[in-house]
C-alpha cells in the first residue's frame, strides 16, 4: 500500500518547487526516522511511501499516480524489502523510472552493499543510524543534480549521434555532377541558411545525356526549414531522373511543377528555378527561367574580362499558378571560351555595407571583377567569403552557386565513374 502524500515545512523564500520523494521502506520505525530527518532538513518536499518494491513499481508504472505526476525526483530505497533485496531492487527501479535519482538505505554493516548499489546505478547510499538531517539534505540535492547531469549527458550523446546520422543522410542527398566527357568544368558551392544543416531549400545539379548535351538546374524553394529542404531534394532528384529519361524544356518544368504541388506541405510553397541546356559542340545554350534571375556570362581574362547578365524571357515560378505553363525558351550563342555562373538570390540579397544596402547583381559583378581571374576554385571561394563577410550574418538566406566553364581547361578531378567537378558544402556556422 501507499501512504497519502505529506508535505514538509513551508516553502523557502525563493518558492522553489517541492522535491517529489518516494520512500520504499517496510519498517515503520525506520520510515518514521527518515520522515523526521526529512522535516529537519528544511527542504520543501512531497513524500510518498511504499512498503514493498511491487507497490513502488505499480506507482511508477504507466498509469500509476507517480507516473501521472511526472515521477519522483528521488527514491529512498531500503535494500531489504519483503519482495526484493540488494542491487536487484535498484535495477528494477531504474528500469521503471530511468530518470529518477536513487539513494539506497543500508544497515551499519552493509557499506559494501551500498557501494554495489551505486555501481548498479544508484546515485548515493546512506547508512541507517549514521544519517543526520544536513547529510540527508546534501545527499538528496547532490543525487538529484547528478541524475540531471546524467540525463543531460545522455541526451547530448543521443543528439550527437542523431546529428551525425542526419549529416550522413543529408550529405548522401547532395548532388554529384554526372558528366561523361570533360568538355565543361563544373564548380559549385552550397551554403544552407539553417544552423547545423547540410541541406536547404536551394538545389542544383548537372548531368550529361547520351547526345552530348549538358543540362543544369538551379532553384530555390520559398521559405526555410526542413520541409523546404525535403522539397528541394525531391525536385532535384525528379529533375535528374526526368532529364536522363529525355524530358526537357517546358514539358520538364510542367512535370516538376506537378511534383511540387503533390509534395509541398503548404499551398503557399513555390519554387523558382533556372534550366540550362548547353551544346558544347555547337557552342549554343538554351535557357528557361521560372521565376529565377538570369545567369552571368563571363568572357575574357584579366583587364579584358567582361561580365554580363544573359538576357532571357522570364516565366512564372513553379507552383504559383499550377498548370498555366508560362515558361519560354531563350537560345543564345556561347563564346569559344567562357563561364556561366548560376546562383540563388541568397548570394545577392545580403548586405554590402554597414548602411544596409543590398549587394544586388551589379555589386556581385563588381566583386567578381575584384577577385581576379586566377584559379577558378579559389576565385569562387574568395567570392563567397567576401559576400558573407560583407553581410556579417545579417542575412541568413541559403546560397547555391553553380559554375560551368568551357573549354574544360581547369584542373578538375575525374573519377572512374565519370564524375567531374568540384563541389563544396559550406556550413552555416562559419558565417
Amino acid at each position: 500500500m501507499t501512504t497519502p502524500g505529506q508535505s514538509g515545512p513551508v516553502p523557502p523564500p525563493e518558492n522553489a518547487a517541492p522535491l517529489r520523494l518516494l520512500l520504499v521502506e517496510d519498517d515503520d520505525g525506520d520510515a518514521l526516522l527518515v520522515e523526521e530527518m526529512l522535516y529537519d532538513t528544511g527542504l520543501t518536499y512531497d513524500l510518498r511511501r511504499s512498503k514493498t518494491l511491487a507497490e513502488a513499481l505499480d506507482d511508477l508504472g504507466t498509469g500509476g499516480p507517480l507516473a501521472r505526476d511526472r515521477g519522483p525526483d528521488c527514491v529512498l530505497l531500503d535494500l531489504h524489502l519483503p519482495d526484493a533485496s540488494g542491487v536487484d531492487a535498484v535495477r528494477s527501479l531504474r528500469q521503471a523510472s530511468p530518470g529518477t535519482a536513487v539513494i539506497v538505505l543500508t544497515g551499519l554493516a552493509e557499506s559494501d552493499a551500498g557501494a554495489e548499489a551505486v555501481a548498479a546505478g544508484a546515485q548515493d547510499y546512506l547508512v541507517k543510524g549514521k544519517v543526520e538531517a544536513e547529510l540527508l539534505r546534501r545527499a538528496l540535492r547532490y543525487a538529484i543534480h547528478r541524475k540531471q547531469a546524467e540525463r543531460a549527458n545522455a541526451e547530448l550523446r543521443e543528439n550527437r549521434i542523431l546529428a551525425a546520422e542526419n549529416a550522413r543522410l543529408e550529405h548522401s542527398l547532395l548532388p554529384t555532377p554526372l558528366l561523361e566527357a570533360p568538355s565543361v568544368g563544373v564548380l559549385s558551392r552550397y551554403v544552407p541558411g539553417r544552423e547545423r544543416a547540410l541541406l536547404s531549400g536551394d538545389f542544383l545539379d548537372v548531368v550529361q545525356t547520351g547526345d552530348g548535351l549538358i543540362h543544369a538546374v538551379i532553384g530555390d524553394v520559398s521559405g526555410h526549414g526542413p520541409d523546404q529542404a525535403a522539397l528541394g531534394v525531391c525536385l532535384r532528384i525528379t529533375w535528374r531522373a526526368l532529364t536522363l529519361a529525355g524530358h526537357g524544356g517546358i514539358g520538364l518544368l510542367d512535370l516538376l511543377e506537378r511534383m511540387l504541388v503533390a509534395e509541398r506541405t503548404g499551398g503557399d510553397l513555390f519554387a523558382t528555378c533556372t534550366l540550362l541546356t548547353v551544346d558544347p559542340a555547337a557552342r549554343r545554350a538554351t535557357l528557361h527561367l521560372a521565376g529565377h534571375h538570369e545567369p552571368l556570362l563571363l568572357t575574357g581574362a584579366g583587364p579584358t574580362e567582361a561580365i554580363r547578365e544573359v538576357s532571357g524571357q522570364h516565366g512564372l515560378a513553379l507552383g504559383i499558378v499550377p498548370g498555366l505553363r508560362r515558361w519560354y525558351p531563350t537560345t543564345f550563342e556561347l563564346p569559344d571560351e567562357g563561364t556561366l555562373l548560376l546562383y540563388t538570390d541568397g548570394l545577392i540579397e545580403g548586405h554590402r555595407d554597414a548602411g544596409g544596402d543590398r549587394l544586388g547583381t551589379d555589386g556581385l559583378i563588381e566583386l567578381i571583377h575584384a577577385t581576379g581571374t586566377g584559379d577558378p576554385d579559389a576565385r569562387l571561394d574568395a567570392l563567397l567569403t567576401t559576400v558573407r563577410r560583407m553581410d556579417a550574418g545579417r542575412h541568413t538566406d541559403d546560397i547555391a552557386i553553380l559554375q560551368l566553364s568551357w573549354p574544360h581547361g581547369a584542373p578538375q578531378a575525374m573519377t572512374p565513374t565519370g564524375v567531374i567537378g568540384s563541389q563544396r558544402v559550406v556550413g552555416p556556422g562559419s558565417r
